[in-house]
């Protein structure tokens, strides 16, 4: 989409919400739940944004629709963790009113705390069912795919484990890198969870501490310790292998990726989304930009940026991915994912937190 019809786009669903907004003020029979996001939405050109996304990554992309409609976005940045935390804590008060988040299991846990609008059918339809929430509480944006990275200078690809259980095999004592502090890691053990049961998360959990499993603060540090031949696997993204490939190139890259198989918890696609305050409800710049996270425009971005899956119709996802269908697991609802508190308080229990 370019950047003129990306504006008067825009520019027209402001305008149309501020109009329905006066013509619903001018009839008192008119009313709107509160909670829910509606067409009785009013602009005053300025919402402030709570994101568990890097500036780095997002400034870019804020800065466009700021551009395109003439609305100014307040950002917060901070870890998605720390922003879903803090948000339970300010309950009502918060001055939040769009929460971006890096995992689904964070925006669960704001949707289950009763938070989130319920947006309305034009955002969540946009995005196809089990890559968005199911009650309308919050939205997907883009697709993680976590994988199983390894080092091909000392792996074939035929030796490297296709099942997380697998990693706790004593021939990858001290090879293996995770990032326990990360929300798409708790995210993963968050899956491990609602899929296998508490106990054999924990099992595996103690299991990879037992076996000396090398902790890292991110994925990206990860990433860099197989390249180098430090280690001989990681559990990270898929798209921090990209972006390292887009920089130095991939023939001169020893990592590799391999997707484990369908339905094991490791091979579970998160997603990015964003979620729409109740205190919010009625605000046109608020809904606004969320709608803009799921146009063309933004999509695109994610796939040139972050080479993310983009999650509607029209957009390609990054050349060399699998097909997102082909990673789905149909025993997970991403919805399930909301027990995150549950989950850091595991891995603190076995001493990886």
């Amino acid at each position: 989409m370019t950047r003129p019809r990306l504006a008067a786009l825009a520019t027209a669903t402001l305008a149309a919400l501020t109009l329905s907004a006066c013509a619903s003020a001018q009839d008192d029979t008119t009313t709107t739940p509160a909670g829910n996001a509606s067409a009785a939405a009013a602009s005053d050109n300025s919402f402030t944004l709570y994101s568990g996304r890097d500036q780095e990554l997002i400034e870019p992309l804020i800065e466009q629709f700021e551009s395109a409609t003439g609305v100014n976005v307040d950002v917060r940045y901070a870890g998605t963790t720390e922003l879903a935390a803090l948000l339970q804590e300010e309950g009502d008060a918060t001055p939040a009113d769009v929460f971006l988040a890096q995992d689904a299991g964070a925006l669960g846990a704001i949707a289950k705390a009763d938070m989130f609008a319920t947006l309305p059918q034009n955002i969540t339809t946009a995005v196809p069912a089990g890559f968005t929430s199911t009650d309308g509480s919050w939205v997907g944006v883009t697709g993680r795919a976590r994988v199983i990275v390894y080092d091909s200078e000392q792996l074939s690809a035929d030796e490297v484990p296709t099942t997380v259980a697998a990693l706790t095999g004593d021939q990858w004592s001290s090879q293996v890198g995770i990032a326990p502090t990360n929300a798409s890691f708790q995210s993963f053990v968050t899956a491990l969870r609602v899929l296998e049961g508490e106990d054999a998360a924990r099992t595996w959990l103690e299991e990879m501490r037992a076996k000396d499993a090398q902790i890292y603060a991110k994925n990206t540090p990860i990433l860099e310790a197989v390249n180098a031949g430090e280690i001989k696997l990681g559990l990270i993204n898929h798209y921090y292998w990209y972006r390292m490939a887009a920089e130095v190139g991939a023939d001169n890259m020893r990592a590799r990726l391999a997707f484990p198989e369908p339905g094991d918890a490791g091979s579970i696609v998160n997603v990015t989304g964003a979620g729409l305050l109740k205190g919010a409800a009625q605000d046109a710049d608020a809904l606004a930009f969320i709608e803009y996270l799921v146009s063309d425009a933004a999509q695109q971005y994610f796939v040139d940026t972050t080479y993310e899956y983009p999650l509607i119709d029209g957009v390609a996802a990054p050349d060399g991915l699998p097909a997102l269908k082909t990673l789905t697991n149909p025993e997970l609802d991403l919805s399930d994912l909301d027990t995150l508190g549950q989950t850091t308080e595991l891995l603190v229990e076995v001493g990886l937190l």
